[in-house]
Order: C-alpha cells, then sequence, then structure tokens
C-alpha cells in the first residue's frame, strides 16, 4: 500500500523539481539579458550573473551553460515566440495583398518589439565572439525564411511585382523587415513602434505589389 503511494507522489515530486528548475533558468536568463544590456556582453562574466541571478556559478554552468550558451537562449526565444507562427498562419490565408503585408509587418514589429533588448545585445556581441556571430547567421536565415512566406503569398495571389523572383523579393523584405530595420528606426533615431511598422508596411507595399499599370 506504501509503495503504491509512494509511486503516485513520485510524479508530483519530479514535478516540483522540473518547476524549481524551470524556474531557476528563467532567473539565469532574465539576469544576464539585464546584464548585458547595461554593461554589454563582453564585460559580463558568469559570476556577474550568478549573484544577479542569486545562485551558485555551478548552477548557471549546469542549467544555462556559458555566456554564449545563454545569449544563443535568448535569441532564440524570438524565433520560437508563437507570434511568428500565428502571424506567418494569417499571411498564408490572407485574400488580398495589402492585407498580407500589413500582416506580416505587425507580426514582425510585435516580435521585435518584445525582443529588441536581445537584438541589440547580439549585434554587438557578434563583433567579439564567433559562436554568437555563427548564432547570428542561423537566426538570421530563420527569420528570412518566415519573411520569404509573404513573398510566396503575394505570387499566390498573383499580386508580385512582375520580374521579382522569390529570392529578389525576400531580399527586399529582409531590407525593410530584417533585423537591422527596427532597430536603426526605433533604437537609433527614436521613431515610435507604431511609426515605423506604418512607414515600413507602405515602402513594401510600393516595391512589391503589382499595380494596375504593371499589368
Amino acid at each position: 500500500m506504501s509503495g503504491h503511494t509512494g509511486s503516485r507522489r513520485r510524479p508530483y515530486r519530479n514535478d516540483r523539481r522540473a518547476e524549481a528548475a524551470a524556474g531557476t533558468r528563467t532567473a539565469i536568463l532574465d539576469a544576464a539579458l539585464r546584464l548585458f544590456v547595461a554593461h554589454g556582453y563582453a564585460k559580463v562574466t558568469i559570476g556577474d550573473i550568478a549573484r544577479e541571478a542569486g545562485i551558485a556559478v555551478p548552477t548557471v554552468y549546469a542549467s544555462t551553460g556559458g555566456k554564449s550558451a545563454i545569449l544563443a537562449v535568448l535569441m532564440n526565444r524570438g524565433v520560437d515566440d508563437p507570434v511568428v507562427e500565428r502571424t506567418l498562419d494569417a499571411v498564408r490565408t490572407a485574400t488580398d495583398a495589402e492585407t498580407a503585408v500589413a500582416t506580416l509587418a505587425h507580426g514582425v514589429r510585435l516580435d521585435n518589439e518584445r525582443h529588441l533588448d536581445v537584438v541589440q545585445v547580439m549585434i554587438t556581441a557578434a563583433a567579439v565572439e564567433q559562436h554568437v556571430e555563427e548564432e547570428l547567421r542561423h537566426v538570421s536565415a530563420a527569420y528570412r525564411q518566415a519573411l520569404r512566406v509573404l513573398a510566396e503569398r503575394l505570387a499566390e495571389l498573383g499580386a508580385l511585382r512582375p520580374g521579382l523572383s522569390m529570392e529578389r523579393a525576400t531580399d527586399m523584405l529582409w531590407f525593410l523587415f530584417g533585423l537591422p530595420s527596427w532597430r536603426l528606426f526605433v533604437a537609433e533615431h527614436g521613431w515610435s513602434w507604431d511609426e515605423t511598422e506604418r512607414w515600413l508596411t507602405e515602402q513594401a507595399v510600393a516595391a512589391l505589389v503589382a499595380r494596375p499599370s504593371d499589368a
């Protein structure tokens, strides 16, 4: 009887341990991001992160790995944000070109707005650490592939400007909606997120969507 009771309780204990481990991991990641933003990636040590999170240094390594591993997890938060797949699903089912463009622009804006601090950290960190540079290339490739969904939808709707290949259209979308654009307008030049989204949407429609005169 007691053995059966213990076996029923074990999953509960395992759940508690998993929750504690997840909480520790989140505390480490949040502490690291605060320090990276405040002091720059290169100047922050694992010891700094441990102190900020209120845990021991070995726990940081066991939970998340070294600095580059921590930053890689932070970088992929943006790629894995649920808003990405929701946005792409909405783009794939949009019934007209301007709605498709506006939908992508808004979703990309939300993702960048939520993760702008990480974007700024990883761009500066990539200049000083090769592992981060490689991870940034991976993130950028995934980002470009997501933007390509809009070019494909415009082509399906017969609304892509004549002469634009998928690759060229994706290049243009990266120029307009990629990581550098939001950082340039919002972080460096002080545009609001609304202003930036509206202007980039207008430019994307003008650059990619076929006009009656193109027929």
